[in-house]
């Protein structure tokens, strides 16, 4: 385990604060696979940070089927990032959103398709680009897949997260589940010169072989797995509540495992 700095704490002021070692991180979160709790990811790691006293904001990034307002309850507010997306006279400070249990600034997006048509997705990068300096880390939760339509908020981020859930394939093939997503979502993050993280989640039967997995993966491909997440029934319940399981449920077994991740993040990033 690292040992976590404990650094410079950001200040408290509302809009203007300091972030540990004054630097500006974004992170984009990114999976082959729907499913595979890539939105999980985002606002647990989130919390993690937050938590760590960091100010922090997550976007929702996935235009056409965001959710990432669901895990902090915040799926029926007024403004979202399709509004900014709409009309470029909004405030974008009108669609961030504090939410109260975890500290996390939260910018959803809106699951109205009224709101969806017709959006330019390249007005995400200007949005991010006006908020980005206001905070010391912004996670984006990226499209599933390949994110054609959001490829430019690559062209601003620092950091890419590849979430993949390992039991979907047989392991004996995991070679070639490998080759077929981490590799091809590996290739954008080089594209754009990101630093590059690999995040094994809901890891079940493949338990007892994961260090193998973890092996193959940082040697094969040459990025580092910066954690593993065991399936965790706690998950689901939580982000019914709207609460992060980091925050809601600290004993279970994913949030102690999503809190490792969160400390090895910490210290990839600002150690």
């Amino acid at each position: 385990m690292f040992s976590m700095p404990i650094g410079n704490l950001i200040s408290s002021f509302e809009y203007f604060p300091l972030d540990k070692g004054g630097l500006k991180m974004a992170l984009i979160v990114v999976t082959g696979r729907g499913g595979a709790g890539k939105t999980t990811m985002t606002a647990n790691l989130s919390t993690y940070l937050a938590m760590r006293e960091y100010r922090v904001l997550a976007i929702d990034g996935d235009l056409y089927l965001p959710n990432l307002g669901f895990h902090f309850s915040l799926d029926t507010v007024k403004y979202t990032l399709h509004s900014l997306l709409r009309n470029p006279d909004i405030d974008p400070e009108w669609a961030i959103y504090k939410h109260p249990q975890t500290g996390v600034h939260v910018m959803p997006g809106s699951t109205q398709l009224q709101d969806v048509l017709g959006i330019s997705p390249r007005r995400l990068v200007e949005i991010l680009e006006k908020v980005k300096y206001k905070f010391g880390v912004v996670f984006v939760d990226s499209p599933t897949g390949i994110p054609f339509d959001t490829l430019p908020t690559f062209e601003v981020a620092n950091y890419q997260l590849i979430v993949v859930e390992i039991e979907r394939s047989p392991i004996y093939s995991f070679e070639t589940m490998v080759k077929n997503e981490i590799e091809k979502l590996k290739v954008l993050g080089e594209r754009y010169n990101l630093n590059i993280g690999v995040i094994l989640n809901k890891v079940r039967e493949s338990a007892d072989v994961v260090e193998k997995i973890v092996e193959a993966v940082e040697s094969d491909l040459d990025v580092p797995v910066i954690g593993w997440i065991p399936f965790d029934y706690n998950v689901p319940e939580s982000i019914n509540k709207g609460i992060p399981i980091v925050k809601y449920f600290p004993e279970s077994d994913a949030a102690i495992a999503l809190r490792e991740t969160g400390e090895i993040l910490e210290e990839w990033i600002f150690g």
